[in-house]
């Protein structure tokens, strides 16, 4: 017969509620969840900063870029260290706004990519702009797809 006591058990025991209750914390804990956002937001940023120095889009917007990537860096920081709502929400409006704005490019150009003249309707669909700007759009929506659910998560665990 197994001997029960009323004396709650020590710190460090192995007790079936002590399980539980570690288990519903670390599954609370956002951490993977967060430094998973924080490395997507930092190679969007690194992305940008190699497109504006690589010279391949023009002057004013390879300025453009790199505003934008001083603008998602220190998200990406705070996202790693605290996982503030304030920095996903912004990266996930950044991140829609962007996927938005590289789908009207992507109509816009009639599938053609970054293709910015020169090139007849009839290669519209050899080159692969196209391909990597559907590459970005889905990253993009990716990214504020992981955004959005952290801030969920988090919102969650406060209740």
């Amino acid at each position: 017969m197994a001997a029960t006591s009323l004396t709650p058990a020590p710190a460090g025991s192995t007790t079936a509620a002590g399980r539980d209750r570690a288990l519903r914390v670390h599954a609370q804990r956002p951490g993977q969840h967060a430094r998973l956002v924080a490395i997507v937001t930092a190679v969007s940023c690194a992305a940008h900063v190699w497109l504006a120095v690589s010279g391949r889009h023009g002057t004013w917007l390879g300025v453009l870029m790199l505003a934008l990537a001083a603008v998602c860096a220190p998200c990406a920081v705070h996202i790693w260290r605290h996982s503030r709502v304030g920095a996903l929400h912004q990266v996930t409006i950044a991140a829609v706004v962007m996927a938005a704005l590289h789908a009207t490019l992507l109509l816009g150009a009639g599938g053609a990519g970054h293709a910015h003249g020169g090139q007849p309707p009839s290669s519209a669909g050899s080159g692969s702009g196209s391909t990597d700007l559907l590459l970005v759009v889905a990253l993009e929506l990716t990214t504020a797809l992981l955004a959005a659910t952290l801030v969920a998560r988090l919102r969650r665990s406060c209740r």
